[in-house]
């Protein structure tokens, strides 16, 4: 059986579910791994992003290293190339990927939420927010693209076409709302980026967070009647298309959908 050495690296990585979920999926397609959690500080990385490459086969990247590990590949792939952005790392080729923009889509279609030719407020510029804007715009929706830090959401809308940079937020309607702000978890907690009076004139409210299970926002929604999607199932389906990669196997929607299914039945 192939027996894979792969990691997650991040600022912060300790609650990470990479681990249990890559487990999942590697015993479900018939291989092992062996899964590690490296929190690195930002002052350590530079010295610590070399030695990864001898000591794994592949790693996953999250926050704030999705930048940063750029220097230490030999070439980018896919989504890392329009995203410049890398979340999954090969180490046998230097290469790098990125499968945020896959989740977030699969995601969208198994929720059934069809944005072509909709109107679709995003919340947050960051490496999420970018991942979900291009990725609604491929899939035909007019994105509007809200940051606190302006000139980062107009530089991602300079980018991509069918993407309008917002300087200020309206009470309008808009067919969905994805909240990429990561407001509502860890420190925030019980809090929502936007109220009622935005999240009532939509018809679907989608958070990229998946813990708590029904942040703030969600909560809202609901609360207005609204369908509402839970980052889970982006999280999972990131991760399975970042497990195909490292075990050089092809990715496929239905067998990812399945799988999906099968871990919140046996591990939720």
């Amino acid at each position: 059986m192939k027996s894979l050495k792969l990691a997650v690296v991040g600022k912060d990585v300790s609650k990470s579910q990479s681990p249990q979920i890559q487990q999942f999926i590697a015993r479900r397609l018939g291989y092992a791994v062996g899964y590690q959690r490296l929190s690195v500080a930002e002052e350590e990385f530079s010295a610590v992003a070399p030695a990864l490459f001898g000591r794994l086969d592949g790693f996953n990247v999250t926050i704030p290293y999705k930048l940063a590990i750029l220097p230490y590949l030999e070439k980018t792939e896919g989504d890392a190339v329009a995203f410049g952005a890398v979340n999954t790392v090969k180490c046998s080729t230097k290469c790098g990927y990125n499968t945020d923009g896959l989740g977030f889509a699969l995601m969208l279609k198994n929720a059934g939420v069809d944005v072509n030719g909709k109107d679709v407020l995003v919340l947050g510029a960051g490496g999420a927010g970018r991942s979900a804007v291009k990725k609604l715009a491929d899939g035909g929706a007019r994105v509007t693209l809200y940051s606190r830090t302006v000139d980062k959401a107009q530089a991602v809308a300079n980018e991509l076409k069918g993407v309008i940079c917002a300087g200020q937020l309206h009470i309008k309607p808009y067919y969905a709302v994805v909240n990429a702000t990561g407001v509502g978890m860890h420190n925030t907690v019980g809090l929502s980026p936007i109220d009622k009076d935005l999240l009532g004139l939509c018809e679907v409210a989608i958070d990229l967070i998946y813990e708590p299970r029904k942040s703030r926002f969600l909560q809202l929604a609901e609360e207005c009647g609204k369908k509402t999607v839970n980052g889970l199932a982006m999280l999972f389906y990131q991760a399975y298309y970042a497990a195909c990669i490292f075990a050089d196997m092809p990715a496929d929607e239905r067998t990812a959908e399945r799988l999906f299914e099968e871990y919140k039945r046996e591990v939720l």
